[in-house]
């Protein structure tokens, strides 16, 4: 009796630990619970809810890039040569992303660098800062048949949502909110320049976005956002800045012959 509970104890525990390395088969190829358990991880990680329903379709989905990887194995489609040459770039790509993020771990900005890149960053904010409104469309006809709206009282806000192309601001009437001039393109920061507060141009600006209406809502004296509202942003410039020295450190170690280059001088 004892001797029967002790077996039926240990099959339990070889089942419980098939169940948890594979989490399913096709044609007795296995599908491990560890690529689940890192798909959910990675999704997680990227701030995604997984639910029971979600967690069941991932493994669907396993399952059946399995059936079709399968079939393609069968059909050779993996001994082609322009397969292998993807499949090749896939795994030098792979390589490189997992080398990067490693390094990134390793490397970390401090808050010391970003504290110091912002006070720097602060002091070039000077001048006037600009908060507008545009309504951005294909043709110049288009934006002065706009224009002769706005003349007849046809309200800006109302005619942006309905016309502009820009779908970043659509939805809030062509607001671009405050901005600084150099952080636009050349024709349109000079147009708002020499506007008033409240008016609109009274004629169609061109960009290489297509042709502009923009209205002047207010000025400020330049103002420059808090370490707090800016550290995403320099944290993002400072590890590609740190990216672009690491790159350009191994490319001065390595011994690079671009046949190319030698051809084009030729």
């Amino acid at each position: 009796m004892k001797k029967t509970y002790i077996t039926s104890l240990l099959l339990t525990c070889l089942s419980i630990n098939v169940q948890a390395a594979d989490i399913a088969t096709v044609n007795g190829k296995p599908i491990k619970q560890s690529l689940v358990d890192f798909i959910i991880k990675d999704a997680t990680a990227a701030g995604k809810t997984i639910d029971e329903n979600t967690r069941v379709s991932i493994i669907d989905k396993l399952i059946t890039n399995e059936v079709l990887d399968q079939e393609a194995q069968k059909a050779g489609v993996d001994k082609k040569p322009d397969f292998l040459a993807k499949e090749e770039l896939t795994l030098h790509e792979l390589r490189v992303n997992a080398f990067i993020s490693d390094y990134i771990k390793k490397n970390p900005i401090t808050d010391q660098a970003l504290k110091a890149e912002y006070e720097q960053q602060k002091s070039l904010f000077k001048g006037t800062d600009y908060k507008a409104r545009h309504i951005l469309v294909k043709t110049e006809n288009e934006a002065n048949e706009i224009i002769k709206q706005l003349a007849k009282g046809t309200d800006f806000i109302s005619l942006a949502k309905d016309k502009t192309l820009d779908a970043g601001s659509k939805e809030s009437g062509g607001d671009l909110g405050w901005f600084q001039p150099n952080t636009m393109v050349k024709p349109f920061s000079d147009a708002v320049a020499k506007l008033n507060k409240g008016a609109y141009t009274t004629s169609a600006i061109q960009t290489e976005f297509g042709w502009h209406v923009i209205k002047l809502e207010d000025t400020r004296t330049a103002q420059a956002p808090t370490f707090e509202a800016a550290k995403d942003e320099i944290h993002n410039f400072l590890l590609r800045q740190q990216l672009d020295q690491l790159v350009n450190s191994l490319k001065a170690k390595a011994k690079i012959v671009n046949n190319s280059a030698v051809k084009a001088e030729k």
